[in-house]
């Protein structure tokens, strides 16, 4: 999977799943400061997903007319220790094919799947 990271997501997340064989561009290491209307943008362009712990992201795909992305992954943990959130991270990305095209909430205990909603050409 290509994913945009945001700035928000710790290195042991980005480094478990490029191990696991993701495509994982990282904020926080080529564009520091970017906004989110940027990091929206980029991965529209760059046809990355969106892997973020923002919930501003919401806004963006359900609240602007901004192009979207293939989809937005909002990781909603309430553990703290970004090796267990790395774990459980690759795992969720594992049980699913069909990303595409949703907002995406990852809990420890389960995944909500929205449909992104449809923008003219």
């Amino acid at each position: 999977m290509r994913l945009l990271a945001n700035e928000n997501i710790a290195l042991d997340i980005v480094t478990a799943l490029v191990t696991a064989g993701h495509d994982v561009a990282w904020v926080r290491r080529d564009s520091p400061g970017m906004t989110d209307e940027r990091v929206y943008a980029r991965a529209k362009d760059e046809a990355r997903f969106v892997l973020t712990l923002d919930k501003d992201f919401g806004e963006l795909v359900f609240a602007t007319l901004l192009p979207m992305p293939p989809g937005v992954i909002l990781l909603r943990f309430s553990l703290s220790s970004p090796v267990r959130i790395a774990e459980m991270t690759v795992a969720a990305l594992g049980e699913r094919r069909e990303w595409e095209g949703h907002f995406t909430v990852v809990e420890e205990t389960r995944l909500r799947m929205i449909p992104l909603p449809s923008r003219p050409s």
